[in-house]
């Protein structure tokens, strides 16, 4: 390492979704890695909404990782909450089962991702929502 001293970098971006599904933001995500000059750290990522979540994931696996979660919390449940329609709780619950953050080392300026992974937004709500990503880079 050299005498360099810590950075942190840190930005929002905003994402429209188009409604229950992965949405893909790997190359949001690495442009600002990239902007921020970082070479060596870890890059953090928080969403900042309770019906939509991060994953990092294989696209392939995108149909099944859905079908799966459909089975996992269906939206005909009988939930207590019902105040935003049949989709909310539903997709809160998702919500809790998967990941509002996500950690991923940096390396050269560039995320290092395994080859077949990508960062995705999942909306688990039928609509599409804009919804916010709040990245940190902290590195030399």
């Amino acid at each position: 390492m050299t005498n360099s001293s810590l950075r942190l970098y840190q930005q929002a971006i905003k994402v429209q979704t188009t409604g229950k599904s992965l949405c893909q933001i790997t190359p949001q995500v690495q442009a600002i890695v990239t902007e921020s000059g970082i070479q060596a750290g870890l890059c953090t990522l928080f969403i900042r909404h309770t019906s939509a979540s991060l994953l990092i994931q294989e696209n392939d696996a995108k149909p099944d990782v859905e079908a799966f979660f459909a089975q996992l919390v269906p939206e005909t449940g009988k939930y207590l909450l019902a105040g935003e329609g049949l989709d909310d709780m539903p997709a809160h619950i998702r919500s809790a089962l998967t990941h509002t953050s996500e950690q991923i080392p940096v390396a050269q300026g560039i995320l290092q991702l395994g080859r077949l992974q990508d960062i995705f937004i999942w909306e688990h709500r039928q609509s599409g929502y804009t919804r916010e990503v709040l990245i940190n880079i902290l590195g030399y």
